[in-house]
């Protein structure tokens, strides 16, 4: 990206829009980027000649059919980041149906070999999640690693607490890595728990922010 593209793409941040059906490939490219080298990510995907294409088609039906119909999926009109906050509200089992409409996609995101991981992890994230207040939880925050450690992501995280902020809520997050940690830190949130999904898998951060005064 050159240094025009990239101040774009920070000033797009700031503002960032809500992305629809429309903008599900694109918001798909964009996440896909994002967690190339993403700890968790590469625990869970497949590990062989089919990871890339595997983890774009995971990034498209975690957005059309969770993020869209649950959540807000924001990004800059540009491009080249993507948050997801779902209300706590809208978090629950999925149906029967959706899960049998999603296992190809999954089956072929992890391979036979790694289902067991995947697993693991949604069960821990389940446990772990604390559901007795209504919250904001940011599902997914990424930048694409050309534009990251530019302020891309701090500007996405600033936009959309200011919305959880009038709204009065608290948020939750869950870090697959550690480097983002401090950053999250710096806007309120605080560690609840490090954990893992087994003992081979990386590390994770449970972070939870009390609402703040706008």
């Amino acid at each position: 990206m050159t240094d025009a593209q990239i101040e774009a793409l920070r000033r797009g941040a700031e503002a960032p829009v809500a992305a629809g059906p429309a903008d599900i490939d694109a918001a798909a490219d964009d996440l896909n980027a994002a967690f190339r080298t993403d700890p968790q990510f590469c625990w869970f995907l497949r590990d062989d000649a089919k990871r890339e294409s595997a983890r774009l088609a995971f990034m498209k039906m975690l957005l059309k059919e969770i993020a869209l119909p649950t959540g807000e999926v924001t990004r800059p009109a540009g491009g080249g980041a993507v948050s997801i906050w779902i209300p706590s509200e809208a978090l629950g089992p999925n149906s029967l149906m959706q899960e049998l409409r999603v296992l190809p996609t999954i089956l072929h995101a992890t391979g036979l070999g790694r289902i067991g991981r995947l697993s693991a992890m949604r069960k821990i994230m389940d446990e772990l999640h604390p559901m007795e207040r209504p919250h904001a939880y940011l599902w997914f925050l990424g930048v694409r690693p050309e534009a990251q450690g530019m302020g891309v992501g701090s500007r996405m995280l600033k936009a959309g607490l200011a919305k959880v902020d009038a709204a009065g809520l608290p948020a939750y997050l869950e870090s697959s890595n550690e480097a983002n940690v401090p950053l999250y830190r710096r806007y309120g949130f605080e560690v609840m728990t490090e954990f893992r999904a087994r003992p081979d898998a990386p590390p994770a951060w449970a972070m939870w922010r009390e609402p703040q005064a706008v």
